[in-house]
Formats: structure tokens, sequence, C-alpha cells
């Protein structure tokens, strides 16, 4: 007993999945169809889904012990101690050419073949067919990716053991209510293993707000139905206040004398404003006159290290749909090469990157104490975490870089 207590500390400090013993899991089990009775149940009812929906829905459904971040009962909670991703990763990595040029080729054929559902979304909602291929090859590829999790299963387990599990129980319920209402059969929701659903990745939730009918039946079948996912996507960027008329933004040089500490969606001005301290537009090409007159920001994802852009309030609305300046760039740069046959970014992505999430939060939660609005220390370099290396570096005599570089580790504990 004393060796397998040593075991399982030794797993928890390494930040290893605990998982239920296997004797236990059918007891689990039982605890788990007890919790969707006595609490889900009445939710999903006073939502004015149907016993018959509900049990429809949970027919056969057990745990998935394979999904991430599960606490069984009985399971302290762990957090690993270190973690990767890529936002602080080389951001360049998520331009590989593979996943561009896989989603601008496959880009241009939906466009041909699905332009009138295109261009009714465009016509009621705003927003270019450009930008709504782009998010739906970067969701689905194209509803070509096979989403094969069972949405009940998924979120019924994350509902009931996991590090969220209100948020997931919420989600859980809508979509009940999503399969009360006939959108798809149940057995066709199905969704990632997070709980998103169908082509355009919508969490239960977000489909109740903003899922629509691009066919006229009635429903909103996001998982085999383009026109619906096409209306979908628009409606939701639509409603996330899409500006009709104006671009995304605008791949620029920005010469030394411009701080990169200027970036960010709270440091705006106008973009014929931005042209006059020197920025200019790659290719030499002048910014459109109806843009130059309205406000733009400064991004600079990789700091100097990389490519630049003035981006306008659009750009913003793209990180709604996913809360990364890399995944919004993505899709506008897809949308661009898809509708004007644009090439790569004209700037080359610097080698940087490559630290763990937990260095980043180290040098965040430093720049706190010197007074700097990192905007949490989460170990993910934002725009704020950016700017305040870039300001850190000024006032110490440095050559502004607006990156965290592992050179930076020891200076910034």
């Amino acid at each position: 007993m004393r060796v397998r207590a040593m075991c399982v500390a030794v797993m928890l400090v390494l930040g290893w999945a605990v998982q239920a013993p296997a004797q236990d899991r059918a007891g689990v089990e039982r605890q788990f169809r007890g919790w969707l009775e006595q609490t889900v149940w009445p939710q999903a009812s006073r939502k004015g889904v149907s016993r018959a929906t509900f049990d429809r829905a949970f027919q056969g459904v057990s745990l998935d012990w394979d999904l991430p971040d599960l606490v069984p009962p009985g399971t302290p909670v762990q957090t690993p101690k270190r973690q990767r991703q890529a936002e602080f990763g080389n951001p360049g990595k998520y331009f590989n050419r593979g996943s561009v040029e896989g989603a601008t080729a496959v880009g241009r054929q939906m466009a041909r073949a699905h332009a009138q559902a295109l261009a009714r979304a465009e016509a009621r909602t705003g927003v270019p067919g450009r930008i709504v291929l782009g998010i739906w090859g970067r969701e689905s590829g194209y509803g070509r990716v096979a989403i094969t999790h069972d949405v009940f299963r998924v979120l019924g387990t994350k509902g009931f053991m996991s590090t969220r599990a209100g948020y997931f129980t919420e989600e859980l319920v809508a979509a009940l209510q999503i399969a009360e209402a006939g959108h798809a059969p149940s057995g066709a929701m199905k969704s990632s293993w997070a709980g998103a659903l169908g082509q355009p990745q919508f969490m239960p939730t977000s489909f109740l707000k903003y899922a629509a009918d691009g066919t006229g039946d009635g429903h909103a079948d996001i998982w085999r139905s383009e026109a619906d996912t096409i209306a979908s996507i628009a409606n939701y960027l639509a409603k996330h206040g899409w500006q009709k008329g104006r671009d995304w933004g605008f791949e620029v040089q920005v010469p030394e004398g411009v701080s990169c500490t200027l970036e960010g969606p709270d440091q705006g001005r106008r973009i014929r404003d931005w042209a006059a301290m020197g920025i200019t537009r790659v290719g030499g090409k002048a910014f459109p006159e109806a843009e130059a007159r309205q406000q733009g920001f400064l991004l600079m994802p990789a700091g100097r290290s990389g490519p630049a852009f003035i981006v306008t309030p659009n750009f913003y609305v793209l990180k709604d749909y996913n809360m990364s300046d890399l995944y919004a760039l993505f899709v506008g740069h897809v949308g661009d090469r898809i509708q004007y046959g644009m090439g790569d970014f004209t700037a080359r992505w610097g080698q940087v990157g490559g630290l763990y999430r937990s260095d980043v939060a180290v040098m965040q939660r430093a720049l706190e104490g010197m007074g700097h609005d990192v905007g949490g220390a989460d170990g993910l370099p934002g725009f704020k975490t950016r700017r305040s290396i870039g300001r850190w570096q000024e006032a110490t005599g440095q050559r502004a870089t607006c990156f965290p570089e592992a050179a930076m580790k020891a200076r910034l504990r």
C-alpha cells in the first residue's frame, strides 16, 4: 500500500491524469446515470426538452474515459506543471505551407460550388464569402474532416467529471434543446472531443444564438448542410459586429522609428495617421481611401520577428470566433488567397518561441511586479504581454522586440 501511495504521489507531481481504478468504474458509471436524472433532466425539462428526447440522447451512452481534463469522483484536481501551445510556440508554424495551401485550394473549389449560398449570406449579413470560407476551412476542412464524437457522451462526461463541469453541463442542456428542436437527428449530432458541433464547430449555446437556416427548411443543420453552415458562420460574425464594406487588415512594413509597443486594439488611430508615421503597405500599394479615413490598429503577432499588419475592427470580430491573433490572421489570409490570388506574407517569421507556458507566466508576473498590464499571468503572449515586454526593453535601454525570448528568462523572474 505504501509503494502504491508513493507511485500515485509521483504521478500527481508530474501532472499526469489519474483515472479511477478499473474496478471502480462501474460505480462511477452508476453515479453518472444518477447525475443525469437528478441534475441534468430537471434543467433540461425546464428548457422545454421532452422526456423522449432526453431518453433518446442518452440511450446506451456511457462515460468517455479517454477525454482530457477529467476528474473522476474522489480524484483531486491537478494541473500539469508545464504545457506548450501554438500561441507561445513559433507563430510561423501556424502558417505551415500544407495548411495554408490546402485551405486555399479547397476553398476555391467551395467558392465555385456554393457561390449562391455565399452570395445570399453576404447580402444578408455583409460578411464577405471569402471570410466565411476561411473560417469553414479552418474549423472543419470545409466539412471534410471527420467529426466522430457523440455530443451527448462528450458533454455528459465533461459535465459530470471535468475541471469545468458547470460550463459543460450548461452546454449539455443546450445540446438537448437543439435535439428537441429537430435541427438534426440525435445520431447526426456529432461533435469534437470538446463538444463543438458540426462544420462551423459551434458550442451548443452558440448554436442556439447564431445558427441560421440557409435553405429555408426551418432548420439549421450545420452537420449535413453546406448552405446552413455558410449562413451560420456569416450570422455569427454579423451578430458580433462585422462592419460591412471594411476589410480585415493589411500587411505592412513598420520602420524602426515606430515602436512595436503601439500594438493593440486600445491604441487605434486613423489608418492615414499610421501612414503618416511611415507605416506602408507591402508591395508599395496605397491604403484604400475608404479605409484610410477610418480607424486601424497595429498588430505584430511575433513582435519584430515576423510580419506586421494594420488591422480593422473586423479583425477583432474574427477573434470573437476564436480568441487567437494567429487564428484570425489565418482566416483573413486564406480568404484573401482564395479570392484575390495573394501569395505568402512578404515578411518571414523569425525563429522565436519554443518557450513553455510556465516560462512565459514567470515573465508576466515579473512585468506585473514592475507595474505593467500584461493581461494576466496566463502564459500566453497576447498583445498586452508583447507590448509590455517592449516597454520593459525600451526602459532598460534595449531594442524593443516585443516578444518573449529564452534570453529574457534570467532577467524577468
